[in-house]
C-alpha cells in the first residue's frame, strides 16, 4: 500500500511547490505593468567627457622598467642597519 504516500509527494511536489514560482511570476509582472515614480528623468546618468585628442598626453607618465628579480619577489632597496637587527635579535630571544 505505498499509492497512498507516493500520491501526496506527488501532489506537494506539483502543487505546494509551484507557489513561489507563481508568486515570483506575480511580482515580476507587477513590476512590469506599474507606472514609474520620481521626475522621469534618467537617474544615476553620468555624462563622460570626451577623450582627449592623441597627441595630448604628455600628463600620462610612462612605467619605469624594473630590473627582473629571482623569483618576481621584492628587492631590499636600503640595507639593515645594526639597529633593526638588534631588534630583531631582542624579539627572537623574548618570544
Amino acid at each position: 500500500m505505498k499509492a497512498p504516500d507516493t500520491l501526496w509527494e506527488l501532489v506537494f511536489l506539483m502543487v505546494i511547490l509551484k507557489i513561489p514560482i507563481a508568486y515570483l511570476c506575480y511580482v515580476v509582472w507587477y513590476a512590469v505593468k506599474a507606472e514609474p515614480h520620481g521626475r522621469g528623468g534618467p537617474a544615476g546618468v553620468r555624462v563622460v567627457p570626451d577623450p582627449p585628442p592623441p597627441g595630448v598626453d604628455h600628463f600620462r607618465r610612462r612605467p619605469r622598467r624594473r630590473p627582473p628579480r629571482p623569483h618576481g619577489g621584492p628587492s631590499r632597496v636600503y640595507a639593515r642597519t645594526a639597529r633593526a637587527a638588534a631588534a630583531r635579535a631582542d624579539r627572537i630571544a623574548r618570544g
